[in-house]
């Protein structure tokens, strides 16, 4: 369970807070499967950062995989940079919570096949970008993505990524689950030290039910979640995505 009391626990909508300041950096996200495994808080509550907690879900801790395209990415009121382009993103994310009850999303690891976007995400917010070789493309009932870690060592594999789902496109899911998966309006990320909080907002998620066809991955364990995926997981969604814009950031208080 968490350590914040229910009374401060921000509620989960589906619809986000606007930001209070400018918009720092904007995205497009699009293609998006989410696949998540129930995991014990004991496990997530050591990889999170300083003051954040677990966030629970029907008594669970929950592990994404989340595999999409990134596009459009601009700074602030710049237009669009040509140097990142569009890319796959793949993604090990936690659910945690601060003292003030806010609920957020915690990145383990983001693959991208961009090096300039993935140096720029590390500079200038902090991200634990990994550079590496990644792709996605349509199949008759739903979407494939592949991701390959690039390392230092030509001789040194880095772990890889595969996934297959079929969607249902013709039915949506709005439940307290799928909210609590997705319906996350900032992360938390530690720098300099010290942890911070980035909020973010977008449109609602439209979500279909989706299954996994195929499922090969190596990028859990390696953010420090071994075993996780030898189990079929717990929920499975497809959004045809959303355009993302992130606000200011905050440190949390000590």
């Amino acid at each position: 369970m968490t350590d914040v009391p229910e009374t401060r626990l921000a509620a989960i909508s589906p619809t986000a807070t606007a930001l209070a300041g400018p918009v720092v950096a904007a995205q497009e996200w699009r293609h998006l499967a989410f696949v998540h495994w129930r995991v014990p808080a004991s496990a997530v509550a050591p990889l999170l950062p300083p003051g954040v907690v677990p966030d629970v879900f029907d008594g669970s801790n929950w592990v994404g995989l989340i595999a999409f395209e990134l596009g459009d990415a601009r700074i602030g009121p710049l237009p669009p940079s040509p140097i990142g382009g569009s890319f796959t993103e793949v993604n090990v994310r936690l659910y945690g919570v601060d003292a003030e009850g806010r609920r957020g999303v915690v990145f383990r690891s983001l693959e991208a096949s961009s090096l300039p976007a993935v140096l720029a995400a590390r500079a200038m917010f902090g991200l634990p970008y990994e550079w590496a070789r990644t792709a996605q493309r349509p199949t008759t009932d739903g979407w494939e993505y592949a991701s390959r870690r690039i390392t230092a060592s030509p001789t040194k594999r880095g772990p890889g990524f595969r996934l297959g789902v079929d969607v249902d496109s013709t039915t949506t899911v709005d439940d307290e689950l799928s909210r609590f998966l997705t319906a996350r309006w900032g992360l938390f990320q530690s720098r300099f030290g010290r942890t911070q909080w980035l909020p973010n907002e977008h449109e609602p998620w439209v979500l279909h039910p989706a299954r996994v066809t195929t499922l090969r991955d190596e990028l859990t364990a390696a953010a420090g979640l071994p075993g996780v995926v030898e189990r079929e997981p717990d929920s499975v969604l497809f959004s045809p995505g959303v355009n993302a814009r992130f606000g200011i950031g905050s440190f949390l208080r000590p």
